[in-house]
């Protein structure tokens, strides 16, 4: 009779065991290199897949990516892993614009993208297809264009601005205290998108700096959505929501806010009176055209989310980059200064004339993107322009914040920061057009950012007001971590001190 592992002395079960997992890690190691598919990914083994290493490289994922990237001659590389879809992931400029542009209908959101984001956005314009985005698409895309909503940014920002954000940045500057510039950012987008959608204003950025239920709320569902998508197994979050358990849980509990804040606000809108161009804010708006309730409320959920976070991540990079290259910093301020002929008020005009600003907010995107990464789902075998092989039911990546750091993309200096790049050789010091395929953090092809134009108005003023009064200088020199969630932000915030600037 065979002798039971529990009657063995431990030392006979210690090595018994560790024979066991030699021979299992030898056996896995060899066998990787029997059926690995030269695609350039992590190491892969039978049924796991690159789950190993993922668990390993979960904290950086986006240089891990970054660098099978760059060691990849086409700049793209696959992924298996277990409890998820094969995942092609690229950086490669052609077949990005092969993804969202010249076969756009291949490589639609998806129904696992869709049902990652769905208790959030349901059916709001970032988390559908078919004729249910085309018919949002085309209501948006009207209502983005015109002047009088331009306008009504503008006179926001102006508010926000100069009523809020500079007296705090002021009374900073006079006591010599430290602020978390990501912090004011967050909350004064918050306050503009939520005034420009909703035509609420939340006080987010009130002297007292006040603690919102709604933004927080916004900010749980955000985090604990975007960590559905990195989870090593797909099934383990599904199964916390199915129990309502754990960060499901919490998830459950902030949508329940959100979507609760947000109907309210529809139906207390409904009570207003709408006579057209009374109300410019984009729920009035939504309502005058007789939408869906839940529609409405889906789509002016993901235009908070869209809006608040990528603009004041941008920011927040874009001093933390300028404070350490003041000789850019210095330029800039004389830019802003003669755009603005010295008057105190901004307005759209002397906003798009700043070219160096934009060039900066441009390399600094580049380098962190507000959105690292974005994923699509085949619908049918296809074949990338690099000879990648692409299934149906692949989840096909394209990643931004890999592409800003590829030698074939950008050049030697990729990781300078050097906003002169974005001039090329022009005579009269214009900007050049970058292909969006190349620089895709607006997207591109039919799915192109709507909210670009008024995302960079928005970056402008807020970065040429301050600029032009102020120094911010950075508490301490350490790297920040660069964090990507449904979009990006420094970890642990941005400690700043801020100086009067001498003219």
């Amino acid at each position: 009779m065979f002798m039971s592992i529990s009657h063995l002395p431990f030392p006979s079960v210690a090595l018994l065991f560790l024979s066991f997992s030699i021979v299992l890690h030898l056996f896995l190691r060899g066998i990787t290199y029997l059926i690995r598919i030269p695609d350039h990914g992590p190491p892969t083994y039978p049924f796991l897949g690159c789950l190993i290493s993922f668990y390993k490289n979960k904290h950086r994922l986006l240089d891990w990516y970054t660098r099978m990237l760059a060691h990849s001659p086409t700049q793209t590389i696959v992924i298996h892993r277990l409890g998820a879809p094969r995942t092609i992931i690229t950086a490669n400029p052609d077949n990005v614009e092969y993804i969202l542009k010249t076969n756009f209908d291949n490589f639609p959101k998806g129904g696992p993208f869709i049902e990652i984001l769905k208790d959030l956005l349901g059916r709001g314009i970032f988390n559908v297809d078919g004729e249910l985005w085309h018919t949002q698409r085309k209501l948006v895309s009207h209502e983005f264009t015109t002047r009088s909503l331009r306008e009504f940014v503008v006179k926001i920002l102006e508010v926000e601005a100069n009523e809020r954000l500079l007296p705090i940045l002021e009374s900073a500057c006079v006591k010599h205290q430290p602020l978390d510039l990501q912090d004011l950012f967050r909350r004064f987008a918050f306050d503009t998108i939520c005034n420009v959608s909703l035509g609420l204003d939340p006080g987010c950025l009130k002297p007292s700096l006040p603690a919102s239920d709604l933004a927080n709320a916004f900010d749980v569902a955000s985090e604990i959505s975007a960590r559905r998508a990195a989870a090593p197994v797909f099934a383990v979050w599904k199964l916390k929501r199915a129990m309502r358990i754990g960060s499901e849980r919490r998830l459950k509990e902030a949508i329940e806010l959100v979507h609760g804040s947000i109907m309210e606000m529809i139906h207390q809108k409904k009570l207003e009176n709408h006579e057209e161009g009374k109300n410019k804010d984009l729920l009035s708006r939504l309502i005058l055209d007789g939408h869906d309730e839940e529609v409405i409320r889906d789509m002016v959920i993901s235009f908070v989310m869209a809006g608040r976070d990528t603009t004041s991540a941008a920011l927040t990079w874009f001093f933390w980059l300028i404070s350490s290259h003041r000789e850019i910093e210095n330029e800039v301020v004389k830019e802003v200064m003669i755009a603005s002929e010295g008057d105190e008020r901004l307005d759209y005009s002397s906003l798009k004339d700043m070219w160096l600003l934009d060039a900066c907010l441009c390399e600094t995107m580049r380098l962190y993107p507000p959105v690292p990464w974005d994923s699509k789902h085949a619908a049918g075998d296809d074949m990338l322009p690099d000879g990648t092989h692409v299934r149906k039911g692949d989840r096909v990546t394209y990643f931004p914040y890999g592409m800003g750091r590829m030698e074939s993309v950008w050049g030697k200096d990729r990781l300078e920061f050097r906003p002169q790049r974005w001039f090329g050789s022009t005579v009269d010091g214009t900007p050049v057009k970058v292909s969006p395929y190349k620089f895709p953090v607006f997207q591109g092809g039919p799915r192109v950012c709507l909210g670009k134009e008024m995302a960079f108005i928005h970056m402008k003023y807020v970065a040429a007001s301050m600029i032009r009064r102020f120094e911010i200088r950075p508490v301490g020199h350490d790297q920040p971590i660069f964090v990507p969630l449904l979009t990006a932000h420094m970890d642990g915030g941005f400690k700043v001190m801020v100086r009067k600037r001498s003219l």
